[in-house]
């Protein structure tokens, strides 16, 4: 029988993905400003950085709202340990109710060490296995070498170039990369090789 989420909990062999919580604020602002080079190349959101604890305080309470309204769900990334954030990621709503769109970043101290491609590849099962969802998809800017990477070794097709579709985080136009991957395809793709678990709000499995 299928279970339905969302997953508030979700573990891999290296990682913990769950959803955020005000308490964590104090380690968000903490990788945020360590990476703040890198993240604000390619994060709008990152060029109003660095910003106090406290704010990072009422934005996760706005995350953590909207995860338990079942309006979009972001996630940390912690390690195996839960004592450091490696990062961020989510299965978000915005492209209609029967999608999911992956969004990631990484904080510099981990980058290239896999860290997006194993979130990402236990988000995506999420997704089909227990949102039920029937396709999800990673957009990226086509000069995010990285982050296009990602999306590859998880085996989602490239369906095209979105021409002149968004802006960059100076305000100037850029094109996006689509990439997607429907449920019928799970069983070939790369990411149903990682071995995840995933639990409910009060603990329960789900996978």
């Amino acid at each position: 029988m299928q279970s339905y989420g969302p997953a508030y909990r979700i573990t891999t062999p290296r990682l913990v993905i769950r959803c955020w919580s005000p308490e964590d604020a104090p380690l968000l602002k903490k990788s945020i400003d360590a990476s703040l080079p890198e993240l604000r190349a390619w994060m709008p959101w990152a060029q109003r950085e660095p910003e106090p604890v406290e704010a990072k305080v009422a934005l996760l309470r706005q995350f953590r709202g909207r995860f338990d309204s079942g309006e979009d769900f972001a996630y940390a990334i912690f390690d195996a340990s839960e004592r450091e954030v490696l990062g961020g990621t989510g299965l978000h709503t915005r492209q209609g109710p029967m999608m999911r769109e992956i969004g990631y970043w990484v904080a510099s101290a981990h980058a290239k060490k896999g860290v997006a491609t194993e979130a990402a590849s236990a988000l995506l099962q999420v997704a089909f296995r227990v949102d039920g969802v029937t396709r999800v998809e990673i957009r990226c800017a086509p000069d995010n070498a990285a982050s296009a990477a990602v999306a590859r070794k998880l085996g989602m097709k490239l369906e095209g170039t979105l021409r002149a579709d968004t802006f960059r985080p100076d305000g100037s136009i850029r094109d996006t990369l689509l990439f997607s991957a429907i449920k019928a395809e799970l069983d070939e793709l790369p990411a149903r090789n990682l071995s995840v678990q995933a639990f409910g709000a009060v603990g329960e499995r789900l996978i």
